[in-house]
């Protein structure tokens, strides 16, 4: 098969092509040189990849966990699989419709394929210029507008005074800041999640 036209799609030309029709070669094909293993390991890279272009966003550990999460998951790797045509070139058995799983887990495959082939920056490019980080919807930094709002009026920023309302198995946190002469609270599992609620609800109320 003349892998020339997906190389070209993806932006990288393999110097192993038999790493690349593995990446291809699904589970109900004859023997047992599938892309299961490579799925594996190129799942791990992945996480790792994306972990280091999001980890310095200005985000709890929990935030970026779940940001990371909605970027890896099939939801978000299925259309990028499409739109590079992966499907086009898959290895299959007799009958096999193209399991739903397995276009996504193609994207996994062929990355570390590629990781493999030509190392992490050729790994990190491949990941950098697919992967749709845009269509993920970024949680709004409340804290940071209100500043903005605020500053952009003159007038003074608010003091935002924490509170531990939580135990030792749930953790809580209270905060309440003044803005306008009206007081706001905002609770979160976290200081900076309680901070943003806060500062979200005397945002809300000065922008009406």
């Amino acid at each position: 098969m003349n892998y020339g036209v997906l190389e070209e799609r993806i932006g990288y030309s393999f110097n192993d092509k038999s790493l690349l029709q593995r990446a291809l070669t699904l589970p109900s094909a004859d023997g047992d040189d599938n892309n299961q293993v490579l799925e594996f390991f190129g799942d791990a890279i992945l996480e790792f990849l994306v972990s280091e272009k999001i980890y310095d966003e200005d985000k709890t550990e929990g935030e970026l966990t779940e940001l990371r999460k909605s970027l890896v998951s099939d939801r978000a790797l299925t259309p990028v699989s499409q739109r590079l045509g992966l499907s086009d070139f898959f290895i299959k058995g007799a009958g096999d419709n193209i399991f739903k799983k397995s276009i996504p887990s193609a994207y996994e495959a062929l990355l570390a394929a590629i990781y493999i082939d030509g190392g992490m920056s050729a790994a990190r490019c491949f990941v950098l210029s697919t992967l749709d980080f845009s269509a993920v919807a970024y949680p709004k930094n409340y804290k940071g507008l209100l500043q903005e709002f605020l500053q952009g009026r003159g007038q003074p920023l608010p003091q935002y005074v924490c509170e531990d309302i939580g135990d030792i198995h749930t953790p809580m946190f209270s905060v309440t800041i003044v803005c306008g002469g009206k007081t706001f609270r905002g609770k979160g599992q976290n200081k900076k999640q309680a901070q943003q609620s806060a500062a979200k609800s005397a945002l809300e109320w000065l922008e009406r």
